[in-house]
């Protein structure tokens, strides 16, 4: 599909982020060529934010490996860039956008790409020590820390936290590992998977403390020094990170009429009314084959997001296609390569088809109400991906079978 005289002459992106890149990589590429306006809130260019809690925190890699695209090609987009200029507000119905530093932006169209940001422990905004980890200064700033080899506390389970775990035993340091969940990534992996990732983690030093909440940071001095348990234990440290969700960046659009809840409400098509579409971590759309709103924060989904939108404003919002993904997600954790496709959570029903738990190579369905809604693979990823069009067709999970 190409652009049309009926495409809108203007179109803004909120949000130098990989959902947002996409978005004005998928207009040009369908012949857009109106004007664009980039606006992000940090001032790199568009960076991979993946490798942060991997590669980057490891040092394996420099920053300049987290770009997503070099400074020439982002020339050849013909881009009015603002960034380092988080919006701060919307006038729907002026169709205008407010930068920090008070300039004003109009728009015909626009793409709300914002993501979100680290939830943070209250009270730990300030205090040294404590870390989370969503932008490229936070890793760097936890990469200087570990670098110390100091004994580190990491406050959650989830995908950050145990990958961010499993890089600091890497790197020497001494790690406890705290999780609300009855194993790490239990809320992904379900109880089965999770426990031989607690094992691999417990194999590796990692000291993990499952079915705990932390209740407070202690401090002292401005700087951490320990966590105290709901059980009323503390556990002392010298860094902590703490990895537990990210919420959506959608305060800004205060009073500018856009539906906004867990995050920016879509409907299928990820148009949310009043000349605005999202895309990436921040859009909370209606998925058409469950009737669910979905909101996801994977990578892989930010980017097929921008490519539909850019579809879709072209189209018009009457054309517009509903956006129907598998998504997929990847975790490196020592030797374990993770993969899931769909959504596990939910899941009634957990059924390892391909190899074993003892042998650390497997691939696992899951399923709701007797119908697969995820697949995933541990150290198998060609096998996991014939499974993909069954999570795509919801196909009945067949009892006896690998379905």
């Amino acid at each position: 599909m190409s652009a049309s005289a009926a495409a809108p002459s203007h179109i803004a992106v909120v949000g130098a982020s990989a959902a947002g890149l996409s978005v004005v990589e998928g207009l040009r590429r369908e012949g857009y060529t109106g004007s664009l306006t980039l606006i992000g809130e940090e001032e790199h260019l568009p960076y991979d934010r993946p490798p942060l809690s991997k590669q980057l925190l490891s040092g394996a890699w420099d920053t300049d490996r987290l770009h997503l695209r070099g400074e020439d090609h982002i020339a050849t987009l013909d881009l009015q860039l603002r960034l380092g200029q988080p919006a701060t507000a919307l006038d729907s119905s002026a169709r205008r956008i407010t930068l920090a530093d008070g300039s004003l932006i109009g728009y015909d169209a626009l793409v709300i790409a914002t993501g979100t940001r680290a939830r943070r422990l209250p009270g730990t905004e300030s205090v040294r020590g404590v870390h989370v980890l969503r932008t490229l200064e936070d890793a760097l700033a936890l990469r200087e820390d570990l670098a110390e080899q100091p004994h580190l506390v990491v406050v959650g389970g989830g995908f950050v936290g145990a990958e961010a775990a499993a890089v600091a035993r890497h790197l020497g340091c001494e790690v406890t590992l705290v999780t609300d969940t009855a194993q790490p990534m239990g809320d992904a992996l379900g109880d089965e998977l999770g426990a031989l990732l607690r094992t691999v983690h417990q194999e590796r030093g990692v000291r993990i403390e499952a079915g705990a909440r932390v209740d407070e940071v202690l401090t002292g001095g401005g700087r951490a020094h320990g966590v105290r348990l709901a059980d009323g234990r503390t556990l002392t440290a010298d860094t902590f990170l703490v990895g537990i969700g990210a919420e959506p960046n959608t305060e800004w659009l205060a009073g500018s009429g856009v539906p906004v809840g867990n995050g920016v409400e879509c409907d299928a098509t990820l148009y949310a009314g009043f000349g605005v579409w999202a895309a990436g971590d921040v859009a909370c759309w209606l998925n058409a084959r469950t009737g669910e709103p979905w909101r996801i924060e994977h990578r892989t989904n930010a980017a097929e997001q921008g490519l539909a939108v850019a579809r879709n404003i072209l189209a018009g919002p009457e054309r517009a296609v509903a956006f129907d993904p598998v998504p997929y997600v990847w975790s490196d954790q020592y030797s374990l390569k993770i993969q899931i496709y769909g959504r596990t959570r939910g899941a009634d029903e957990v059924r390892i088809v391909e190899g074993s738990t003892a042998e650390r190579k497997l691939v696992a369905l899951y399923a709701r109400n007797g119908r697969i809604c995820a697949a995933v693979g541990i150290n198998m990823a060609r096998a996991l991906r014939g499974y993909r069009e069954q999570v795509a067709a919801a196909a009945p999970l067949l009892t006896g079978s690998a379905a």
